[in-house]
């Protein structure tokens, strides 16, 4: 991944969506905001029990990163509902309605926010159909393959080719830290060969094959390949710390994407 400093912040970009104009991203650090500890000090969550003041301010702080963009926030639950911004809901919205961990648009002009601590955010961008996703997979949501549902909701809602698809999974829990005690009970054993060490397993690699089972191209996905809790110094960690806050992960379509879909 490349680290990009801006506007006081430093935000970790994808390579490949980085060369593309029409699209903006970037996942938040720790550092950089008013939050004081121990959600020091960039925290973006309000329900994790910050001053909502600061939270507010670290909000201000990235929305001036991406200027003139609409951060859009889920009510995450771990779960494998994908949310779709479209016209019936496009507007000044901040939070879409009802429950989801993944969200798609092809409107511009709008920051899909997934808020992590150790879970993955998945994004997904198809340059040829101008439609993005961003994707909340923390363990429960690789077991019911959210991945795949919102590749499929691209599909049948956007008419998106998988293999046209770019996918960039963000700093997260790394299989040196995802240790499952109970992993019988709570992982099907259909995901064991994912285990790498008597307790421990490899999520980076299940969501990558998951992406490639959905149809899109090896080449087309960047694994971030950091470790959140081996780096709490840089992003928060549920895993390390248990109260603590959230990071960011932010895509939106510009103004660039509705001029290239014009004849």
């Amino acid at each position: 991944m490349q680290v990009v400093c801006k506007n006081g912040l430093t935000l970790q970009h994808f390579q490949h969506l980085s060369s593309c104009p029409e699209v903006c991203h970037g996942i938040t650090t720790r550092r950089g905001g008013t939050s004081a500890p121990p959600f020091d000090s960039l925290n973006m969550a309000c329900s994790v029990g910050d001053d909502t003041v600061h939270v507010a301010a670290n909000r201000r702080r990235l929305g001036g990163r991406f200027d003139g963009m609409d951060p859009v926030y889920l009510k995450q639950v771990h779960g494998n509902t994908v949310a779709v911004l479209d016209g019936a809901v496009a507007g000044e919205v901040s939070h879409l309605p009802g429950e989801a961990d993944a969200v798609v648009t092809d409107r511009p002009g709008y920051l899909l926010t997934i808020l992590v601590a150790d879970c993955q955010a998945v994004m997904l961008y198809d340059p040829v159909r101008s439609v993005i996703a961003n994707i909340h997979s923390g363990w429960r949501g690789s077991i019911a393959n959210i991945i795949g549902r919102t590749v499929a909701v691209m599909k049948e809602r956007f008419a998106c080719r998988p293999a046209d698809v770019l996918a960039g999974i963000g700093p997260s829990l790394g299989p040196c830290c995802a240790e499952f005690i109970n992993f019988r009970s709570e992982i099907p054993d259909s995901l064991w060969s994912y285990r790498v060490s008597e307790n421990h397993f490899d999520f980076w690699a299940l969501s990558r094959d998951q992406l490639i089972d959905a149809g899109l191209r090896p080449p087309h996905i960047e694994v971030g390949g950091i470790c959140t809790r081996c780096r709490s110094d840089l992003f928060f960690s549920y895993r390390a710390a248990k109260v603590t806050g959230r990071m960011a992960a932010v895509i939106g379509l510009t103004s660039l994407s509705r001029e290239s879909r014009r004849p």
